[in-house]
């Protein structure tokens, strides 16, 4: 999150609203907010329904519907264009990311 919210401006400057989803719930999303002097919006998927919907569900650690790291491409209509999915330790390339923002 710390990468996201230094390279939020050049997502800004592109035309994208950057939002962070989890399952964790909007008490520790304020905790992360404040521990990272984050900016970006954090959304609580309490229930999972749109890790399910995304189809990101996997279970982990004998958790059910926990959501797999991804980046989401969603335009104006709310029409996913693209999904980028990451190992849990790996850091998405945001050179990439902005590069497909720009070329949609």
């Amino acid at each position: 999150m710390r990468l996201l919210r230094d390279r939020a401006d050049e997502f800004e400057a592109a035309g994208v609203r950057v939002f962070g989803v989890s399952r964790d719930s909007s008490f520790s999303h304020r905790a992360w907010k404040e521990a990272l002097a984050l900016e970006t919006p954090l959304l609580s998927d309490w229930n999972g329904e749109l890790t399910r919907r995304l189809g990101l569900a996997r279970d982990w650690r004998g958790l059910a519907d926990v959501p797999e790291r991804a980046a989401i491409l969603v335009d104006e209509d709310g029409t996913v264009r693209r999904t980028w999915r990451y190992a849990d330790s790996e850091v998405p390339d945001f050179d990439a990311l902005l590069v497909a923002v720009r070329a949609s």
